[in-house]
Formats: C-alpha cells, structure tokens, sequence
C-alpha cells in the first residue's frame, strides 16, 4: 500500500501542474522577465525582479487552471487535450477552483507586498480577461477569438516593465503589440493542423469556420503584420542595429514559411510553423535584451 501511494502521489502532482500549462506559463513568464530588464538602464532591481516573476507565474498558472476547467468538456472531445486531468474527471471542479485560488491569492500578496499595486492589478486585468472573457466568453462564441482575447495573452511585457517602473510607458506597449499580432498567426497554425479535432469540439476556430484557404491567408497576412511590428522597436529608437538585424531575420523565416504554407500547404509544415513561431518569439525578445545590453556597453560615459 506504501509504494502504491508513493507512485500515485507524483502522479497527481504531475497532473495538477499539466493544468497549468507549463511550457505557455514559461514563454509568458520570459517575455514577462525581459520586460523587466527593459524597463530600467541598469540591471534592475533583483529581488524585485523575483518577486514579480514568482507573483507573474503564480497568476498565469492560476489562469491556465481556471481555462481547463471550463474547457474540460471540449477538451474530452480533443486528442490533444483529453488527457488532461479535467477532461477525464481526475480532478475535480473544486479542487481546481481551490488551486486557483490559492495559487491568484498567493499571485496577487506576492505582487502587491513584494512589487507594487501597479503589476498587481494589471496581472489580475490580465488573469480576468484570458480566464473568463476569453475562455469562456470569446472562445465559443466567435471564430476571432484569438484575435479579441490576445490583449490578456500579450500583457507579461508590460506586467514586467510595470514591477520594475511602475509605469507603463510607450516601450512597453510597443512589446504587446508584438505579442498581440503574433498570437493569431501562431495559433492559426495549430488550429490548422488540428482542424479536425477542432470540429468535433464545436468550437468555431477559423480553419473550421472559414476553411482552410481563408486561414491559410491570414496567417501569412499576419505574418507581414508582425514583421512591420517587430521593427518598431528599432523605429522608436528603442534598440539598435543589433535587434534590427536579428528582427529582420527572424520575422523574414516566419513570413517565408508562412508564405510556404499558403502556397503549399501540408500539416507538417503548419507543425513546423507553429513550432518556429515559438522559438521566434523567445529569440526576438532575447535580441531585444542583448541589443538593451550591448547599448549599455558602447554607451560612452558622461
């Protein structure tokens, strides 16, 4: 009986954390901590800078937990998602809701103690709009949901500038804006690969709704969009020529291989651009802070 506890007991841990997404938590979470960097000349603040990001991991993982819970219906009918322990009953509503609220509650102390009111309401702003008006509002009802609801999904950028600042200048909304018009293209890619199990779910995402041509040529629409976007930085004389030159390689790939999807399409290559379109939001904001820092380098003194 001991070893049979012993083994089921990190199972169910494992199962909990699954409903927090980990990986979407870790992407959110690093573009949450460059902002961060972003925000102040120096290094910032480094307690502070733990704090915001425990208290920013804390809400999202509280928000993704609130998603699979009033997704587990639609998600019993996806192969993708079937697994996971609201879709099959492992876990029950309640003991979702009370680690989700323990993990918010713990999220917003954390933040409004440690960091300042600022990040804590715009991080809870954030929780409300991707875990109740996105999931359970924009989500099933239109086939732009992920366009509507992206706000909540951009906002780490300035939840992390914010803790550092306490103000969220023009910069910072410059980063969401990235985020905001790449969430549609990226996720376009998965829902086109996947429009089958879509379908049964009832959800009207936009391959099932529009066909696949139709989404085939917004994402790569999109994809021009987030090229001119992810120049901005270098327009506004946020970052040098370093970004400008990592900016204009990566967005040119993500264009290209959007572009040969919509000539040629196959889901290996919608698997492939989705799976690039993650990489490529960690490798630009990445350039963004090694551009932030090789500026601070030639910086002459005064």
């Amino acid at each position: 009986m001991t070893t049979a506890a012993a083994t089921h007991h990190p199972s169910l841990l494992r199962q909990y954390l699954a409903l927090t997404k980990p990986r979407v938590t870790q992407l959110a979470v690093f573009c949450a901590v460059i902002g961060m960097f972003l925000a102040v000349p120096g290094l910032p603040d480094l307690g502070r800078a733990a704090l915001a990001t425990l208290g920013i991991w804390l809400l999202a993982a509280a928000a993704f937990s609130v998603n699979c819970l009033i997704e587990r219906e639609t998600d019993a009918r996806m192969l993708r998602t079937a697994r996971r322990a609201t879709a099959s009953g492992e876990i029950s509503p309640p003991q979702v809701l009370l680690m989700a609220g323990v993990l918010g509650g713990a999220g917003m102390l954390v933040l409004y103690w440690g960091v300042n009111a600022l990040t804590m309401w715009l991080t809870f702003a954030s929780f409300v709009g991707y875990a109740l008006i996105y999931t359970a509002i924009l989500k099933p009802l239109t086939p732009q949901n992920i366009v509507i609801g992206g706000l909540s999904g951009a906002m780490p950028p300035a939840l992390g500038w914010a803790a550092m600042a306490d103000a969220v200048p023009a910069e910072a909304w410059v980063l969401v804006l990235i985020i905001f018009i790449w969430t549609p293209p990226h996720f376009w890619a998965l829902a086109l690969y996947r429009h089958h199990e879509y379908e049964k779910s009832g959800l009207p995402m936009l391959p099932v709704t529009h066909g696949q041509n139709f989404t085939q040529l917004h994402v790569l629409l999109y994809s021009v969009a987030l090229f001119a976007a992810s120049l901005l930085p270098f327009v506004i004389r946020m970052s040098g020529v370093a970004y400008l030159l990592a900016a204009c390689a990566l967005s040119g790939k993500f264009v290209w291989q959007a572009f040969d999807l919509y000539r040629h399409y196959s889901d290996a290559r919608a698997r492939k651009l989705f799976w690039y379109s993650i990489l490529y939001l960690a490798l630009l904001f990445a350039a963004l802070l090694l551009d932030h820092w090789v500026g601070l380098i030639l910086m002459p003194a005064p």
